[in-house]
């Protein structure tokens, strides 16, 4: 249990291998987002001990509809909460999408909990910008005009294990607090990845600009989904988690 929401977790790759933490982006889950596109594989291959965590409302976690449950402060908190759980003193980490925002509390509130972040499908401005239009299409069960509330509700009504209420809550209440003067403070090394068509994850650079440890690597030929599975992404992440 993670403040009274039950979390489900799995623990995959060597038991002495380095830690990290993986945590996928809004409507998917570990499974969906780590296993299926090989990430899994690869990082365990390479020695990683691989904690993989379903965020509250998603997957086999606990789905409270209550918007307040899902501030960035109580989904980052559930990460922290993992590692007391698994005497994990600090992980790696890797994030997509709101996996990344969710990393990035994480790291601005408990930056002694993470050695180095891959934050991949993030940018200076994103999805949660409609958040009230992917929350309304999924509340009325019905796709909207709006071209990122359709592609989020499409993608989140395609999967019949999805709660929609709770997904609705989900993206109203995490509101991350992108706040200059805090991102300028951060000195945990950072790597954010984007797709180069990626449209969801927007003004990437800004980001790096505002966060002094954080670099930036772009994938060509991929948007917001297609670039999750690119053998580019791994390669990067799997560099800059191994740097000295």
């Amino acid at each position: 249990m993670s403040d009274r929401v039950r979390i489900h977790y799995e623990l995959n790759g060597p038991e002495r291998g380095t830690p990290v933490v993986m945590v996928h982006g809004f409507a998917s889950d570990y499974r969906l987002n780590w296993v299926g596109s090989r990430w899994q594989e690869t990082f365990t291959q390479a020695g990683f001990r691989v904690i993989g965590m379903d965020c509250r409302g998603h997957g086999h976690s606990d789905k409270p509809h209550d918007e307040a449950a899902y501030s960035v402060q109580a989904m980052a908190g559930d990460v922290v909460r993992l590692l007391d759980h698994l005497d994990q003193a600090s992980a790696a980490y890797l994030g997509y999408s709101m996996g990344s925002r969710i990393g990035l509390e994480v790291v601005l509130e408990h930056p002694e909990r993470v050695t180095r972040a891959v934050l991949g499908g993030i940018g200076a401005a994103g999805a949660i910008s409609k958040a009230q239009s992917i929350a309304d299409a999924l509340r009325r069960r019905e796709p909207t005009d709006d071209p990122v509330a359709a592609m989020f509700y499409s993608f989140a009504s395609s999967r019949p294990t999805n709660d929609l209420d709770a997904l609705a809550a989900c993206i109203v209440g995490l509101q991350p607090d992108e706040d200059p003067a805090r991102l300028g403070k951060v000195t945990t090394p950072i790597l954010v990845v984007v797709g180069d068509q990626d449209r969801i994850a927007r003004r990437a650079p800004e980001l790096i600009e505002v966060i002094p440890s954080a670099r930036l690597v772009t994938v060509v030929g991929r948007d917001h989904m297609s670039a999750v599975p690119a053998g580019d992404f791994k390669r990067a992440a799997l560099e800059f988690l191994t740097a000295d």
